[in-house]
């Protein structure tokens, strides 16, 4: 039976599945469905407003139905509309890379602070992902130049793309790598969001976590440390004389990755909380410069 145009405006299908998400226990089920009603109309989701009486076409209230009813299988929205905002700019996402949080502009602060806007600084992203921390600092620090490092080949064209559509191609590089294995060279900044989620603590998650993001990206071994362990030891040798390694880290786990950093030659600057007042970042250098 064809939609009647009162069943297919802006505010009647927002109700719909608003309730529907909510009823599913989808977490921000209002917010949403309002970025997915936008995305499939082509719009701004802030344009589409309560009580609307616009009528959507009946391909784009197809489309968002579609799009609905794989939110309710918990598919992230940023895998549903391809894309996720970060310190202001759209990067492009796939089930490939772990999705971009607002917890991790913290780093970015800690990382910009640490980078003098009239210097040509050099940048090393271990774990790129989609390229966002590196991406972000050299989209800040026009001088700046870097390269990001990943173990997987999907995240690495990903970030490359994400690269090009940003405008940063020129001075962005990309590999494949395992950490800081087979790196030459000193590099004024090393930025990494590294797993650091515990094993046991991936079922815990969120769907939308546990069932759609890297494993890859997420399991940093049984207490979540691993990837410090392996970093740390020869991260002294790949720093500047004034270069700085700034690091993102779990709930709980500042201590821990200092105590790694130490035994390892390096010192704490600082740390620094995040959005939630939760400890999530890290500033180290070498205690003895090279």
């Amino acid at each position: 039976m064809p939609k009647t145009p009162e069943t297919s405006t802006v505010s009647a299908l927002l109700d719909l599945a608003t309730r529907r998400l909510r009823g599913a226990g989808v977490p921000s089920a209002r917010l949403d469905a309002r970025v997915l009603l936008g995305h499939a109309m082509r719009v701004n989701p802030a344009s589409l407003l309560p009580g609307s009486t616009r009528v959507v076409e009946a391909s784009q209230a197809a489309e968002y139905a579609g799009l609905i009813d794989r939110r309710l299988l918990r598919t992230p929205v940023s895998h549903l509309t391809g894309s996720r905002e970060f310190y202001g700019r759209p990067f492009h996402v796939t089930p490939d890379v772990l999705d971009p949080r607002a917890d991790s502009e913290c780093v970015v602060e800690m990382a910009l602070a640490c980078l003098p806007a009239d210097r040509a600084s050099r940048i090393l992203d271990l774990g790129t992902g989609t390229g966002c921390l590196l991406l972000t600092l050299l989209a800040e620090r026009v001088l700046a130049s870097g390269t990001g490092i990943d173990v997987s080949d999907a995240a690495l064209a990903v970030a490359r793309g994400n690269a090009t559509a940003l405008g940063l191609a020129d001075r962005a590089a990309f590999q494949v790598g395992n950490w800081l294995d087979g790196i030459t060279g000193q590099f004024d900044l090393v930025i990494s969001n590294p797993p650091y989620i515990p094993a046991a603590e991936i079922p815990l998650l969120q769907p939308e976590v546990r069932d759609h993001e890297p494993r890859l990206a997420l399991v940093g071994g049984d207490d979540g440390l691993d990837p410090y362990r392996h970093i740390c030891p020869e991260l002294g040798a790949r720093l500047a004389p004034d270069g700085v390694a700034v690091f993102e880290f779990g709930m709980g786990q500042a201590r821990q990755v200092a105590a790694i950093a130490q035994a390892s030659g390096l010192v704490s600057v600082q740390t620094v909380r995040d959005l939630g007042g939760i400890e999530r970042g890290i500033t180290l250098k070498s205690a003895v410069p090279a």
